[in-house]
């Protein structure tokens, strides 16, 4: 399975890319690590990811437009929201648009890697 990670913030890139090596997810080869929707969109055009882990609040082109813009360009494409929005009316516009799961920032390592996992299935 291949993983792209989307976060403006570099210390929650490093810490998801950090959580994506375990051993549990194995499976899970990371393709590229982007800092902006912009950036996502280019790195998925180039290495076709199976998953994306999507920050919602970025410049230069927000979480909810990128889901959009992605989901447009690979239906099948599995998107796991990871974000410290934790509100019902963002998760549930991030769901409209496409993505298959929400975990809200701050979050264990257990909780993330549960919920790649689910999205690997």
């Amino acid at each position: 399975m291949k993983l792209l990670i989307v976060d403006d913030s570099n210390i929650i890139r490093s810490r998801i890319a950090r959580i994506a090596l375990h051993p549990r997810l194995s499976d899970i080869s990371i393709v590229g690590l982007a800092k902006n929707g912009l950036e996502a969109v280019e790195l998925c055009q180039r290495t076709t990811p199976d998953v994306v882990t999507m920050d919602l609040t970025m410049p230069e082109m927000d979480g909810i437009q990128c889901i959009e813009v992605l989901m447009n360009g690979n239906p099948e494409l599995n998107i796991l929201v990871v974000s410290a929005l934790g509100d019902k009316i963002t998760a549930l516009s991030a769901m409209k648009k496409g993505a298959r799961g929400f975990l809200q920032k701050p979050f264990s390592d257990e909780q993330l890697a549960d919920a790649l996992l689910e999205l690997a299935c």
